[in-house]
């Protein structure tokens, strides 16, 4: 059997399958180009479709929206002259309507049709771009027809409201204030029947117009001027209501009041009586068509009048009503109750006539602060009260006596305060009391010696205890104000009197004494007015701060200082009247003995006469130092003066002494501290416990008229009265004025060591 094999070369494989992949290629590709010259078809097909857009579609748009702009504009235009031809409608007809109701007197819908033309006319004017000369011709109309209803609302409202008041030349008083009336219509015409009440009619047509504050204000101003505040500071007006068949008349008359200023609840009662009459017949109208918010709708002319008057009005009766009736004494302040319930009563039954609002107002504050005003009104009245004493005349004076004493208040009993320190006390061993010493001080002791102080000072005082006395009974505030009110008439004595008095001070003795004293009284009651009090004030013044101790040394220092200062003024005369003495040199030559004689003369009438001004002035100690200070000025003069010659002869020596001796005689007789003549001799004989160069001067009168051995016994080897006065240099060089020089002067000199 034959087996046969057919053997496939490898070339004809690889034919086989390129064969095979050629015939699935081959469909593909053909329907590939087909499909690219559809698309190139396509193609061209919206290339000429583009081509015909833009050049025809574009086009007929382009000229479409041309047409729609065009359109549009011509529609706004027309628009435009539509709306101002119906505005320029609305104003003609606003117009019209407006002059129907002005004929016929309803003022409230002529003005609101006046208002509607403004309004349309407003529209006109904002219209930008777009102007017509009509609205030139249009404003001038309404202005004028704006004019015409306001001038027919004023010719309205002067027959509701009429004014008759003093001439303006007559100066606003109480005459001419009585002249003053208010006529009030109260019955319309029968043609204001129709259009409503015509103060309701004229007064909202003015709120409509806008003119209604401008005439409000100004009869709040003439009903302020005239009537409410003239009913405030004349207690004498009375107002009335005088009622006649068409017409209510406001009055005043005359009566003759019980007090100078008229209680607040007098007052009170007139200023409502007027406000009752107003809102009857004028005022009780609300403001309904002016406004277009809905919760102001009934806002009523009395409250707005009370906007525009209540702040001037209550200032009015605060500074001239309330302000009289705070009370001058704590005690009266419970009755001060009845003020400020009127005062309430007062601003409830405003409040009801819709005057006010709700609010709690400047009045009624006032009126219940009533301690703070007690306190401020009393301490300005008390500085006032000092201040009128500080500058009265220092000259009248009173005589204080150490038995005398201000009339001291009586003080209530002591407080806590003193019974502690009593139980303190008490506490205290027996055996401890039992050391006290059987010897007791006079009751005089701690007095205040006597002397005349200002009438004015003295009442300056008693103002002062009497201060105290009201803080005992007053709030703890009060208390404060008035204790440092007190403190403060003592600070302005201090300040005020030497400055307004400055040139008496200087220029009158007298009152430079009377002053001391005055410093001096006031000083010694500030000692204890503190103590005396201060258990009585409030516990804020109890730890220490009630004192015026501190004030006591200004007072003793501005005292000295004055009198001091008129000391000096004295002494400066003294010496200038005795350097007219021509240093009491050759007093053989008669010119010279006179001139000494004439300033020693001059010297003791001035301190004659400064004894005069002072007596019974100055405290006796006192006076007596002053005079004796004095004196001592110009006997230390006549002594430096006479010391200081080199050369005396006998007979100027005899002259000299002469001179000598008048101030011994005459020299006594100033000190005249006290009226009566023969009390004054105590004071006179005690001359060298006062004049410091009183033994001086007795000496050198000595040594004036003795020889050398007389002087040198005198002197007593440094141990005699001649001694006690004068240094050695001094007698020596007497001696050498007095004595020739000789062997004997020589030996007394050697002895002056």
């Amino acid at each position: 059997m034959s087996v046969s094999v057919t053997v496939i070369s490898p070339q004809g494989e690889v034919c086989t399958m390129i064969t095979k992949k050629y015939s699935e290629f081959l469909p593909g590709m053909q329907s590939a180009e087909e499909l690219v010259a559809r698309v190139d078809g396509l193609s061209r097909s919206v290339d000429l479709l583009r081509a015909g857009v833009e050049n025809e579609v574009q086009r007929d748009l382009t000229v479409a929206v041309a047409e729609f702009t065009e359109l549009k504009q011509q529609l706004e235009q027309d628009t435009l002259v539509l709306s101002i031809l119906k505005k320029l409608q609305e104003f003609d007809t606003a117009l019209k309507e407006y002059n129907t109701a002005l004929l016929e007197k309803r003022y409230i819908e002529a003005a609101q049709q006046l208002e509607k033309a403004r309004s349309s006319l407003k529209t006109l004017e904002s219209r930008k771009g777009f102007e017509l000369k009509i609205l030139k011709a249009l404003r001038t109309e309404l202005t004028v027809q704006t004019q015409n209803m306001l001038y027919h609302l004023g010719e309205e409202w002067q027959k509701l409201a009429v004014w008759k008041l003093p001439s303006s030349k007559e100066t606003i008083g109480p005459e001419s204030v009585m002249h003053s009336e208010l006529h009030l219509c109260t019955l319309p015409s029968k043609e204001e029947e129709i259009a409503g009440p015509p103060v309701a009619s004229v007064l909202q047509a003015f709120a409509v117009l806008g003119e209604l504050h401008t005439k409000l204000k100004t009869f709040g101003k003439l009903l302020l001027k005239y009537i409410l505040k003239p009913l405030i500071s004349y207690p004498f007006l009375q107002p009335f209501v005088e009622e006649q068949s068409d017409v209510v008349i406001l009055k005043f008359k005359s009566e003759k009041p019980d007090l100078d200023h008229s209680s607040p609840v007098e007052v009170f009662d007139k200023i409502k009586f007027i406000l009752e009459v107003l809102h009857k017949y004028l005022l009780n109208v609300p403001v309904e068509q002016c406004v277009e918010d809905k919760k102001e709708c009934r806002v009523t002319l009395a409250e707005l009048l009370g906007d525009m008057i209540w702040e001037e009005l209550s200032d009015c009766l605060i500074q001239n009503c309330l302000v009289n009736s705070i009370p001058t004494n704590s005690s009266k302040l419970e009755q001060y109750i009845e003020v400020i319930k009127s005062t309430e009563e007062f601003e409830k039954a405003l409040k009801k006539m819709q005057f006010l609002k709700g609010d709690t107002t400047d009045l009624l504050k006032y009126a219940r602060n009533v301690n703070s005003h007690f306190a401020n009104k009393k301490c300005q009245d008390v500085i006032v009260a000092a201040r009128n004493l500080m500058t009265s005349e220092i000259h009248n004076t009173v005589k204080i006596t150490p038995d005398s004493s201000v009339a001291l208040p009586k003080l209530p009993d002591p407080g806590s305060g003193d019974h502690v320190k009593m139980q303190k006390t008490s506490k205290l061993p027996n055996e401890m009391v039992n050391l006290e010493n059987d010897s007791k001080l006079s009751q005089y002791t701690f007095s205040l010696p006597t002397c005349r102080i200002s009438a004015s000072v003295e009442k300056l005082m008693e103002l002062a205890y009497q201060t105290l006395l009201e803080t005992t009974a007053s709030t703890d505030q009060c208390c404060i104000q008035l204790f440092y009110s007190v403190r403060n008439i003592f600070q302005l004595f201090y300040d005020v009197v030497p400055t307004y008095h400055k040139e008496n001070l200087q220029k009158l003795p007298q009152l430079a004494a009377i002053h001391h004293n005055n410093c001096m009284y006031i000083a010694h009651h500030l000692l204890t007015m503190g103590h005396q009090f201060r258990y009585r004030l409030t516990n804020i013044l109890c730890d220490g701060a009630a004192t015026f101790v501190d004030l006591v040394p200004g007072f003793r220092r501005l005292g000295m200082e004055c009198f001091l200062a008129q000391m000096r003024v004295q002494k400066g005369e003294i010496l200038e009247r005795l350097s007219s003495a021509r240093n009491f040199s050759n007093m053989d030559d008669e010119e010279n003995y006179s001139a000494a004689n004439k300033a020693i003369r001059q010297v003791l009438h001035q301190l004659k006469r400064l004894g005069k001004v002072w007596q019974d002035v100055l405290p006796v100690n006192v006076y007596c130092k002053a005079m004796g200070t004095l004196l001592n000025t110009a006997l230390s003069e006549i002594v430096t003066r006479i010391a200081a010659l080199e050369d005396i002869s006998a007979e100027d020596a005899d002259r000299l002494y002469s001179l000598c001796r008048i101030m011994v005689e005459e020299g006594p007789q100033v000190f005249t501290p006290l009226p009566e003549e023969d009390k004054n001799k105590k004071y006179q004989e005690e001359v060298p416990v006062y004049v410091q160069k009183w033994m001086m001067f007795k000496e050198l009168m000595i040594i004036l008229q003795a020889n050398l051995q007389e002087i040198v016994d005198q002197w007593a080897d440094g141990k005699g009265p001649l001694a006690a006065e004068f240094s050695p240099a001094e007698v020596k060089s007497l001696i050498r004025a007095l004595f020739q020089n000789t062997e004997r002067r020589a030996a007394a000199l050697a002895k002056i060591k």
